[in-house]
């Protein structure tokens, strides 16, 4: 069976649980394809009444405003670096809860700054959902973080069955690196899975200058989390984009190692 099947899995989830948001691999993320206006000078919220100011990183030099007129998605925000503005398209359901996160930090390792943002997409019964998007502070370009669906498909194999005694036993290699636990109970007895499902809980955030993601692997349509991917992007210069550097698997606290 195909990894996409993993993925997939979540879409019935979502479907089942009668959640109030949509997880983001459901609906694409706009990293690079973002719609953009040109660069002004001008901090809008000073002109434009329709900006609502949501959050600044920890010296001011970076602004994040959303327009209040723009309810659906994708959504409009207004990003200021140190007195520029520009617009993007980026995917917003509202208010999920968590305020957007705003940094100014170097990410690529070239000795200056990138704006960084990050903001909850989605929230609800076994989903929490959030996206990334850097920001180059000279041109206002945005830099491509690797998306997780590419993480999964290209570094992580899973393999899930049932055992006699009502437990599960999950297999998993992340980079080539294997990992085998059994999970102490089937929450799906009649549910026929043999990969895990990713898509359900997608955390970033910043650590060290390092872009990181929590990614949780699940069985069942609910969906239940059995173990953790712990991913660490690199810089790749040639590429000029994150790609994945680390992976660290851990199994959940009911999982039996």
């Amino acid at each position: 069976m195909k990894k996409e099947i993993g993925v997939w899995l979540l879409l019935g989830a979502v479907l089942l649980a009668g959640c109030d948001s949509v997880p983001s691999d459901v609906v694409p993320q706009k990293q690079i394809e973002s719609t953009t206006n040109q660069v002004t000078t001008q901090p809008k919220q000073e002109t434009d009444p329709t900006l609502n100011w949501l959050g600044s990183s920890e010296g001011e030099q970076v602004q994040l405003y959303d327009n209040k007129e723009a309810k659906n998605s994708p959504h409009k925000f207004t990003l200021e670096i140190n007195g520029k503005t520009k617009d993007f398209d980026w995917y917003y359901l509202g208010d999920m809860g968590t305020d957007p996160q705003v940094f100014y930090t170097d990410l690529t390792g070239n000795g200056k700054e990138e704006a960084v943002v990050i903001i909850q997409t989605g929230r609800g019964t076994g989903l929490n959902n959030y996206e990334i998007h850097v920001v180059n502070a000279d041109d206002f370009s945005e830099i491509r973080v690797q998306r997780y669906e590419e993480i999964v498909a290209d570094h992580i194999e899973s393999h899930v069955a049932k055992n006699g005694d009502g437990t599960l036993a999950i297999a998993v290699k992340a980079q080539g690196q294997a990992y085998n636990f059994d999970y102490d109970f089937d929450p799906a007895p009649d549910y026929d899975q043999d990969e895990l499902g990713f898509g359900g809980v997608t955390i970033y955030r910043l650590e060290n200058q390092k872009i990181r993601l929590n990614l949780s692997g699940s069985v069942g349509i609910s969906p239940t989390y059995v173990c953790d991917f712990n991913v660490t992007y690199a810089y790749d210069h040639g590429k000029n984009e994150f790609i994945v550097d680390q992976i660290e698997v851990e199994p959940v606290e009911n999982g039996k190692g």
